[in-house]
C-alpha cells in the first residue's frame, strides 16, 4: 500500500472513531445523519458511509421508522467488557492520595453491600491525631456522610424499601433516627451533590462524602474526607469542592456525564 493510500485509510478510521465516540458523549439516545455531520464538520455522504460500515459490525443500529441511529450491541458489549475489568480501588487510589494531601485528613472509598455500606480503601495522613477506619466492616446506610451519600443517590424505590425494612438505630446521640428528617436531608444531598456528618457515626469525628456515579447515573461508591471534629469541622467547606471534583473524575471513568440520572 502506498503512503498516500495508507494515510487515507488512517483518516477514514479516525473519522469512523469520531462518529462512534460522538454517540458515547452526546447525551442523546440517538442521532441523525445531519446532527452527526454538523457536530463533526463532515459531509452527509461521508457520514452515511461510516454508519454503513459501523452497522455491518453491529456497532451502530438504525431505526427504520425514524431513520436515526443509536449504539448497537457490539458497542454495548465493549462498554460492558471495560466495566468488567474496572478496578474501583485502582481508579480511586490517586484521588484518595490527592484528597488526603490537599485536605490533610483521611480520605476513604466506600461501596454498598445490600443494605449496608463498607470502607474498601483509605489514605491516612501523617498526623498525630487522625481518623482511621476499619475496612470491610458493614455500616447502616442512614448514619455518616458516606452512608448518606450512597443512600441519597439510590433509586427512590430502593430508598423506600430500605426505610421500610430498617429501624433507624442510633450509632451516636447525633445519628438521624427520624425517617421524615432523613428523607429531607437526602433530598438536600441529591440537590447539592454531597453529604456531611458531624459525629453521626462516630463521636468526635466530622466528615464529608460525595457519590461516585456510573454511566447510568446509579451510585457506584462514595468518596469521603474525615477528620477529628475539632480540627476538620472548621475546614470542611474548603474541602467540599476538592471532594466533589475528585468524585466527578472517578465517575467520569465509569462513563458518567454530568446531568445523567
Amino acid at each position: 500500500m502506498s503512503e498516500e493510500n495508507s494515510s487515507r485509510s488512517i483518516a477514514a478510521v479516525e473519522r469512523a472513531m469520531d462518529v462512534l465516540l460522538l454517540f458515547g458523549r452526546s447525551g442523546r439516545a440517538d442521532l441523525g445523519v445531519t446532527e452527526i455531520a454538523q457536530e463533526l464538520d463532515i459531509t452527509k455522504a461521508v457520514v452515511h458511509r461510516i454508519l454503513t460500515a459501523l452497522r455491518n459490525r453491529d456497532l451502530i443500529m438504525a431505526d427504520p421508522v425514524t431513520r436515526r441511529y443509536a449504539l448497537g450491541p457490539a458497542a454495548i458489549s465493549l462498554g460492558r467488557a471495560y466495566l468488567a475489568r474496572t478496578d474501583l480501588r485502582t481508579m480511586a487510589a490517586p484521588e484518595l492520595r490527592r484528597l488526603a494531601a490537599q485536605c490533610g485528613e483521611t480520605a476513604t472509598l466506600s461501596i454498598r453491600r445490600g443494605d449496608t455500606r463498607l470502607y474498601v480503601d483509605q489514605v491516612v495522613p501523617q498526623q498525630e491525631l487522625r481518623i482511621e477506619v476499619a475496612l470491610g466492616i458493614p455500616y447502616p446506610l442512614h448514619a455518616g456522610s458516606s452512608s448518606k451519600a450512597v443512600l441519597a443517590f439510590m433509586p427512590e424505590p430502593e430508598i423506600d424499601e430500605y426505610l421500610s425494612r430498617h429501624e433507624l438505630e442510633p450509632l451516636t446521640e447525633r445519628t438521624v433516627t427520624d425517617p421524615a428528617k432523613l428523607r429531607k436531608e437526602l433530598t438536600t444531598i441529591r440537590r447539592r451533590g454531597y453529604a456531611t456528618s458531624v459525629g453521626e457515626r462516630e463521636s468526635g469525628s466530622a466528615s464529608i462524602a460525595a457519590p461516585v456515579l456510573g454511566h447510568d447515573g446509579h451510585v457506584v461508591a462514595a468518596l469521603s474526607v474525615a477528620g477529628p471534629l475539632s480540627r476538620f469541622k472548621p475546614r470542611m467547606a474548603d474541602c467540599i469542592p476538592l471532594l466533589m471534583a475528585a468524585a466527578e473524575r472517578v465517575s467520569a471513568e465509569f462513563g458518567h456525564r454530568p446531568g445523567t440520572t
